[in-house]
């Protein structure tokens, strides 16, 4: 399954390690900033969290430029200088000593998270073909967890608060992760050109008009709407809402918390690879649908958790993980779905904006979610916000069925789509 969910070309299988390589760095460090800088750094919890949510929104806000510049100069040309900001930032990160430190290095790092994501979809988009595009995302999602669950084991055995080097360690490690699909990526001197030269007359003349051309797209906006709902619902209630439900609700301690999030992760990597070859050739928009109805499934059984309590806290222990491991059996559905859909709909020109807008999707959710996440658990014991976000989730489902009539068969993927000749990078 392996062998066969890789991509042909082989400069794709280089973009491929080197994700997985700098995501072992990203999970060295991804739960712990914020223990970080308040139990290492001094910070207030609430400065803390305002330094967090800061790196949220100027994301958001930079997120649509950096589509602009991919599809103007190049993914090339952005991923590079984003890559070296996310290693200068994140090693700065070991000697932040007050707030505002902190707010200057988080708005560095923010700076080039913000096109790194879409620029690096956009890449490896350029290097596969609409056949096999949804298995390689599938795959780059699966090495992404792994990746992040190898240096979460690790830092998790490294660090101690009490011995602030530790941190400083593993910050300078993940920056040196940043490095190495910047190199790859060098070794690859023809990957990453601006693609819009091979556009069609009429593409071009389709596409003009930047992202109000991507925002007149009627498929894609409705991809958007199916994304807003099902993320707000779904991956932006980890964080917050899953936590604080299990924890005071379900009553389970933080370390059943943990391994609730390791044993998402173990679902993932497990069953990635078996579920893009059961996909292949069914329905995008059912998938999608689907997803919606497993992240609901998911939401019911941390509810059951949340009614059993105290009475049995290991039947409530069990529902917490199993809630986690089910919402990452939906995300292994969705992640080779949504990107491959998204370069499906777009066109050369306008390629950097669409998975810009894609991944925009993620930070509007991520600045609901954990708002109303608080004042929906805190209401009716908790009930409130499972109603509220399996409700949302199988709205997101009726939202994904609604947009199969405006997609053509090939663009849902019930059909083999036909294959074209790559067209060659145009450097500029």
């Amino acid at each position: 399954m392996l062998r066969r969910a890789l991509p042909a070309r082989p400069e794709a299988r280089r973009i491929l390690l080197g994700t997985l390589l700098s995501a072992i760095g990203r999970g060295l460090t991804l739960p712990f900033l914020f223990i970080y800088l308040t139990d290492v750094r001094g910070l207030t919890d609430a400065r803390a969290g305002l330094v967090i949510g800061w790196f949220g929104v100027v994301t958001l806000a930079l997120s649509p430029v950096g589509g602009t510049l991919i599809d103007r100069f190049g993914a090339r040309r952005v991923v590079l200088p984003c890559l070296l900001l996310q290693a200068v930032g994140t090693g700065s990160l070991a000697l932040v000593n007050s707030t505002l430190s902190a707010f200057a290095v988080s708005t560095l790092i923010a700076v080039g998270s913000s096109a790194l994501w879409s620029g690096q979809t956009t890449i490896l988009a350029s290097l596969t073909g609409d056949a096999e595009r949804q298995r390689v995302f599938g795959l780059q999602f699966a090495l992404l967890n792994l990746g992040i669950g190898i240096g979460g084991v690790i830092s998790g055995a490294v660090v101690d608060t009490a011995r602030p080097v530790t941190f400083q360690a593993i910050y300078l490690l993940d920056a040196l992760s940043y490095l190495v699909p910047g190199v790859i990526l060098l070794s690859l001197p023809h990957v990453g050109h601006r693609l819009a030269a091979s556009a069609t007359t009429t593409e071009r003349r389709s596409s003009a008009g930047g992202y109000l051309a991507v925002l007149r797209d009627r498929p894609f906006r409705r991809l958007v709407i199916f994304g807003l709902i099902l993320t707000t619902c779904g991956y932006a209630q980890i964080e917050v809402g899953f936590t604080a439900y299990a924890i005071r609700v379900a009553e389970v301690t933080p370390r059943v918390v943990a391994w609730a999030l390791a044993g998402n992760t173990v679902m993932i990597v497990l069953s990635q690879l078996l579920v893009i070859r059961r996909m292949e050739g069914r329905s995008r928009t059912g998938a999608l649908a689907a997803v919606g109805g497993v992240f609901a499934t998911a939401w019911l059984v941390l509810g059951a958790a949340g009614l059993t309590g105290t009475g049995n806290a290991l039947v409530a222990a069990l529902g917490v993980v199993a809630c986690a491991a089910i919402f990452g059996f939906g995300e292994t559905m969705l992640s080779p779905v949504m990107p491959a859909l998204t370069n499906a709909l777009a066109t050369d020109e306008l390629r950097g904006r669409y998975n810009a807008m894609s991944s925009m999707i993620f930070g509007v959710s991520g600045i609901i979610g954990p708002v109303t996440a608080g004042p929906l658990i805190g209401a009716a014991d908790g009930k409130v916000w499972v109603a509220v976000v399996v409700g949302g989730c199988l709205t997101a489902s009726l939202v994904a069925l609604s947009l199969r009539p405006l997609l053509s068969s090939a663009q849902d993927g019930r059909s083999a789509p036909v294959p074209v000749r790559e067209p060659e990078p145009v450097s500029c």
